[in-house]
């Protein structure tokens, strides 16, 4: 009698083991969400729509715009995180950076990129897929954003990136780009991408967004941004991010945490 007692109870332990076990695996990973709006500070009307955005939205604004310190102070005053938006080739103009200018002209133009756009926490680039393969430079730059206390996110606009590889190494704060929402620009393929980085979160844990202030991407951020809570994904703010993946690459951008470089 007492033995069949023993069996039955620790058969019910057995089956509330497997009920939790189960009920465990079945409770969904947190996902995370961050959203960098790209090429701010040429319109004010069009750019004041992402500061209206409902979450904490990155404003990534580009030093030569006419609006670029008007609208860094709005941001700023919008509480909404303010970069440099910094250009790199092949992107041209008087703060561009390339590949044949020396480290002198590269700290100076720097300078005069942040003084146009202020109260900056970081930098990413603009275009820059020719000067982000370059080691020594972006060496260089890691250096001296650590120097100033500000982050670096890595658009991830080539393969050849060493960009983020060099942060890694000095360990600068910074993080990579996951998807871009708007290479195509009409509502529905916007649409799919978003989907795209809503589906990698789940599957990594986080994805990190750029888009830029079109017409079509403000319409679809807009309609399905105050969605994600309800889908059980939660919109970070780019500093989160960096703190949540801890300067590791996801596996698309490395292996084993770390990012591959430039063969």
């Amino acid at each position: 009698m007492r033995f069949g007692l023993i069996l039955s109870l620790l058969s019910c332990l057995a089956g509330a083991a497997h009920a939790a076990t189960a009920e465990t695996d079945a409770t969904p990973h947190k996902a995370y969400l961050s959203l960098i709006i790209d090429d701010l500070g040429q319109n004010l009307p069009r750019d004041r729509r992402v500061l209206a955005l409902p979450g904490p939205v990155t404003t990534a604004i580009m030093p030569d715009t006419p609006h670029a310190t008007e609208f860094a102070r709005e941001a700023h005053r919008a509480g909404k995180i303010v970069i440099l938006h910094m250009p790199m080739d092949p992107a041209t103009g008087p703060f561009a950076w390339h590949p044949d200018l020396p480290i002198e002209e590269l700290e100076k133009r720097l300078n005069a990129a942040f003084k146009a756009v202020p109260y900056t926490s970081g930098i990413n680039n603009h275009m820059g897929s020719r000067m982000t393969a370059e080691p020594q430079a972006m060496a260089w730059l890691m250096a001296d954003l650590q120097r100033r206390h500000k982050f670096f996110v890595d658009s991830r606009t080539s393969a050849k990136t060493v960009a983020a590889a060099e942060a890694q190494k000095i360990g600068l704060a910074s993080v990579s780009r996951d998807v871009f929402l708007d290479d195509e620009r009409t509502e529905q393929a916007i649409n799919a991408q978003l989907q795209t980085a809503i589906s990698l979160a789940r599957k990594q844990g986080s994805a990190v967004m750029i888009g830029h202030p079109y017409p079509q991407t403000l319409a679809v951020l807009e309609r399905e941004l105050p969605k994600l809570k309800a889908l059980g994904i939660e919109w970070i703010d780019i500093n989160m991010m960096i703190s949540l993946r801890g300067n590791q690459a996801t596996a698309a951008h490395g292996k084993n945490g770390r990012y591959r470089e430039a063969p």
